[in-house]
């Protein structure tokens, strides 16, 4: 039976099963590099994949290239999911709840207000602003599967990508300065992890340097990162504000639904999670799985773009991104000072 003869699903897992192999390879090449560099892996990704770009144009490798970037990006989104229960963010507190909430909100409108200062649409400042404010480049990607596409597909994948390089090598150089910061302005322990919780953009560089000043300060700033489970309710502000520009008159022919399948399945597993009914030794493994997919997508990204269509982009955008750092680490020290 050939390719053309396969039922169901076997004819489509054959034909991206190549694009997909790629991908993967990228994907274990650039965590194995973090770990060894203690960088981003999806840096590290979204740069190998770029060297690779030529895969992504003919070839047998082009369809799994596709899908990798959409699909797997939109599974790995939702198994972020199994990170959150509404037990751990409701131990942060009110103070720190009330922070992360305000910052979140803040950030993301500072974004949208300074874009356009710049000559940018509000969808760029969104998604700058999302990802300084909540979780770095997870939630690049995360607010990218959700905003409609731009009239040229790849002003999207550029807008993302900048963002995702941005936000990673402005997270790698907070984790060094945010702690030499926070001893300058009097924080230690628990407001120490508060301040860095609060303002470095990924994970990994949260606990590098929490746990590099102590471990209270890493603990404290563990649980404050809690704040990417802003990610859902931002991801459903942007699903229904673009739902309703549509309905408006605004927008492509098709009708965008409600809410995209993967984000319903984000907060299905926030909700399974919270019940315990996931035992914890089982968590570990859809978290991996979404680290995975994670990077495997941005491999694929990566080889979708060309280094030459970056050669344009100026100082603006950096401007942006540097701002929104400078404005939510701001906004932090403010709460602290009050709260003490």
């Amino acid at each position: 039976m050939n390719a053309l003869t396969l039922p169901g699903w076997r004819a489509p897992a054959r034909s991206h099963f190549h694009g997909i192999l790629v991908s993967a390879v990228v994907a274990v090449a650039a965590i194995s590099l973090a770990e060894h560099y203690h960088v981003s892996a999806m840096l590290f990704a979204l740069l190998l994949g770029m060297a690779l770009n030529f895969l992504s144009t003919e070839g047998r490798c082009v369809p799994g290239i596709r899908f990798s970037a959409s699909t797997l990006l939109r599974i790995g989104v939702a198994l972020l999911g199994v990170r959150i229960t509404l037990g751990q963010i409701a131990a942060l507190g009110a103070m720190p709840i009330a922070m992360v909430v305000v910052s979140v909100a803040l950030t993301i409108a500072f974004g949208v207000v300074l874009a356009k200062m710049l000559g940018y649409r509000n969808r760029f400042g969104v998604l700058t602003g999302g990802a300084v404010g909540i979780c770095g480049a997870s939630a690049a990607m995360a607010i990218a599967a959700v905003t409609p596409a731009h009239a040229d597909d790849n002003v999207k994948e550029r807008a993302t990508i900048f963002t995702v390089i941005g936000v990673s090598t402005l997270s790698t150089a907070a984790m060094v300065l945010y702690p030499m910061i926070a001893a300058a302005l009097g924080f230690a322990g628990e407001p120490a992890g508060i301040f860095l919780g609060g303002t470095i953009h990924d994970v990994a560089q949260v606990v590098g340097a929490g746990y590099g000043m102590s471990k209270e300060t890493g603990d404290a700033a563990t649980i404050v990162k809690l704040r990417v489970a802003m990610l859902l309710p931002v991801i459903l502000v942007i699903t229904l504000s673009y739902r309703k520009l549509h309905l408006a008159g605004v927008g492509g022919t098709t009708k965008p639904p409600l809410l995209p399948w993967f984000v319903v399945a984000f907060a299905l597993l926030v909700a399974v999670n919270s019940a315990g009914l996931i035992p914890a030794t089982l968590q570990q493994a859809p978290q991996t799985l979404a680290t995975w997919l994670l990077v495997i997508s941005m491999a694929a990204i990566g080889m979708k773009s060309h280094l030459k269509d970056f050669a344009t982009v100026g100082l603006k955008p950096i401007v942006l991104m540097v701002s929104e750092t400078a404005f939510l680490a701001i906004l932090v020290v403010g709460f602290l000072f009050i709260a003490r």
